[in-house]
């Protein structure tokens, strides 16, 4: 995902899983094969290896894959990516609102923060009972009001 710092564009290097939860987000300067290699070595450190890695068409994504053994989980077909491209819809409407951001640190904070938030509310609705769904939200939000006590 392209995002403007300060006039300059950046790189927001974002690790989605299958029900569109942002796992792990990660700012760069660049999107190169160093960039695209410290973000997966990351997000794998994190979560663990996947089954499949969805990934877009960048040749730097193949390099990094291809440098940690994993190239043969790499997929790159036509519209697999389509979550993780709808994952930035939402980001895109604080960032409006924010009116861009200035620094790369209040960024990385933002969307740290952001992701972590949206995974705590957003339930996947189509795998459960409505009973159970507003089990699941009222457990949410109960959760974020300790949190905001604190």
């Amino acid at each position: 995902m392209f995002v403007k710092i300060n006039g300059e564009q950046h790189y927001l290097w974002r690790a989605v899983d299958h029900e569109g939860e942002v796992l792990e987000s990660f700012v760069t300067k660049r999107r190169d094969q160093k960039a695209a290699l410290k973000f997966i070595k990351k997000a794998m450190k994190k979560h663990g290896r996947a089954e499949i890695i969805v990934t877009d068409r960048h040749r730097s994504y193949g390099a990094a894959l291809k440098d940690l053994g994993v190239a043969d989980r790499q997929e790159t077909e036509r519209w697999l990516n389509n979550r993780a491209e709808n994952s930035h819809l939402p980001f895109r409407r604080r960032e409006r609102a924010m009116q861009r951001f200035r620094r790369m640190r209040s960024l990385q904070k933002f969307a740290a923060v952001h992701s972590s938030v949206c995974n705590h509310f957003n339930h996947e609705r189509s795998l459960s009972s409505r009973a159970m769904f507003k089990l699941n939200r009222a457990a949410a939000l109960a959760e974020w009001c300790g949190l905001g006590a604190a």
